[in-house]
This record gives structure tokens, C-alpha cells and sequence, in this order.
């Protein structure tokens, strides 16, 4: 495993961020289609199914789903990591630490679909941020606080200051003379 990690943060990096963005982007195209359904064509929140959830219904209303997504954004920003230095670190952190918060409100509503009891005699599993912000909403609150930071972080790492390209072992920065001060 170390090995694996040691390549992922190196000579693989550039090749696992790319595949990582991807993963992120096309999670964001669902979230952005299913509000663009809610409130541009006026759909019923239970229609709104983004694209995937048109096609499988039982996507949208798996817990699974959504929690599998959550670990698999908790690992992937974890085990990216140790490939960011300097500022870009700084930012990378700070998506971990929201996306870990992020995980643990779907771990919770994974817990009540898992035991069939939901908290506050709620109709649905129900996480503690859901209790003021409706779950769209949440949910696109929750992806925009960790894809904010994401992306700071990767400008970063793609423009490092010369002190921050000279820790990296990766060959993400774009060019060393567009490096930032």
C-alpha cells in the first residue's frame, strides 16, 4: 500500500488528480441537473432525479449511493494528499476537513436507513444540517464548501511559488516560469 500511495502522490499524481476531477465534475453535473430541474423547469423535488436518476430511479433515493460518494471523496482527497505541498496543501486540508464533516452527516443518514428509525420523528432519514437547510439545498451547500477549496488548492499546485515546486514530486505544475511569488 505504501508503495501504491508513494506512486499516487508522484509520478502518478497528475494522471490520478485528472481521474479524480472527473469523478467530482460528473457529481456536480447531477447535483446542478437535479436543481435545474427543481427550480428552472419546476419538476417536484421526487421527479428531480438529476441524469443518472432519470434512467435509475433507485439511485436518487439510495443511501448507499450517497454515502458510497462520500467515502469515496472522503479516500480520494486523503490519499491525494500527501502529492500537495505549501498553499495548495493549506486548501487540500481544508476541503478534507469539510468533506469529513460531509461524510459523517451521510454516515448518519445511512445509519437511519440501516436501522429503519429516523432522528426527530422525521419522515426520512434526516442529517443535523437538514434540520435547517432542505437536502438539495444541503447538498449543494456541501459540494460547493469542498469544491471551493479543491480547486484553490489545484491553481496551487498547477501555478506553485518557486519554494512550493521545489517540494513537489509530481509533475502537476504546468509551466515553471508561470510559477506565482
Amino acid at each position: 500500500m505504501r508503495s501504491f500511495l508513494t506512486k499516487l502522490n508522484s509520478s502518478w499524481h497528475e494522471w490520478a488528480l485528472r481521474s479524480f476531477m472527473v469523478i467530482v465534475l460528473a457529481h456536480w453535473a447531477e447535483h446542478l441537473m437535479q436543481a435545474y430541474q427543481v427550480y428552472l423547469l419546476g419538476w417536484p423535488l421526487h421527479h428531480a432525479r438529476g441524469f443518472l436518476g432519470q434512467a435509475f430511479p433507485w439511485l436518487v433515493h439510495s443511501e448507499v449511493l450517497h454515502y458510497g460518494y462520500a467515502v469515496i471523496m472522503l479516500a480520494g482527497i486523503w490519499m491525494l494528499l500527501p502529492g500537495f505541498v505549501g498553499q495548495s496543501r493549506t486548501w487540500w486540508l481544508v476541503a478534507l476537513v469539510i468533506q469529513f464533516w460531509h461524510h459523517i452527516e451521510h454516515a448518519l443518514l445511512q445509519g437511519q436507513a440501516i436501522a429503519g428509525r429516523t432522528l426527530f420523528g422525521a419522515a426520512a432519514p434526516t442529517s443535523i444540517l437538514q434540520l435547517l437547510v432542505p437536502r438539495l439545498e444541503l447538498h449543494l451547500f456541501y459540494n460547493t464548501v469542498v469544491f471551493v477549496p479543491m480547486v484553490v488548492a489545484m491553481t496551487y499546485h498547477l501555478l506553485p511559488s518557486t519554494p512550493d515546486a521545489q517540494g513537489m514530486r509530481c509533475s502537476c505544475a504546468l509551466h515553471s516560469h508561470l510559477a506565482t511569488t
